[in-house]
């Protein structure tokens, strides 16, 4: 029921019920865009709350609601587990090219992550990003933050993307909680 509802929700369908109450308009309106210029040289991500906060000079200056991976809950383990990792990395590169609204690449996995999947026998997973919507879904907007649905990475809406795209330089530290 509750897939159903989603769906129908997508489709800007207001239910009471079975019935059909009224259509809505989406996307939903976006929050301020930063200034130019504005960067961050820090990012929080606290999964238990879905949000992304960028930091500069020990201070917060814009959280986004966020969908995650759609894995069972805790760190990454191994390729395909659809888990977000949990740990402290860095934006490594970016990929304006990306199947999905622009991405900036996440470090993992980092050796201490090679090491520990080796031990168990896993491969690791790798290509784990902070991205927008898949290219042609963009209508979604906000709507894509109603469940997980990433293969392990942080997603935003497109508008949110190019704003962090523009505010987080390579390099910037990327703490990721539980």
């Amino acid at each position: 029921m509750k897939r159903r509802s989603f769906l129908l929700s997508c489709l800007g369908l207001v239910m009471a019920g079975s019935v059909p109450l009224a259509w809505r308009a989406y996307p939903a309106p976006e929050t301020a865009i930063l200034p130019p210029g504005v960067q961050a040289d820090r990012i929080v991500v606290r999964k238990a709350r879905r949000e992304m906060t960028l930091w500069r000079g020990g201070e917060p200056f814009k959280t986004y609601e966020v969908a995650l991976g759609q894995g069972e809950p805790g760190p990454k383990r191994r390729e395909g587990d659809n888990r977000t990792p949990e740990g402290i990395y860095r934006i490594s590169g970016r990929n304006p090219n990306s199947a999905y609204h622009l991405s900036l690449r996440i470090s993992y996995p980092e050796p201490r992550d090679v090491a520990a999947a080796q031990a168990r026998g896993e491969p690791p997973g790798s290509d784990i990003m902070i991205h927008g919507i898949r290219n042609g879904f963009g209508w979604l907007g906000t709507l894509h933050r109603q469940l997980d649905w990433t293969a392990g990475c942080i997603a935003v809406t497109n508008a949110e993307i190019e704003e962090i795209w523009r505010a987080v330089p390579d390099g910037t530290p990327i703490e990721i909680l539980p």
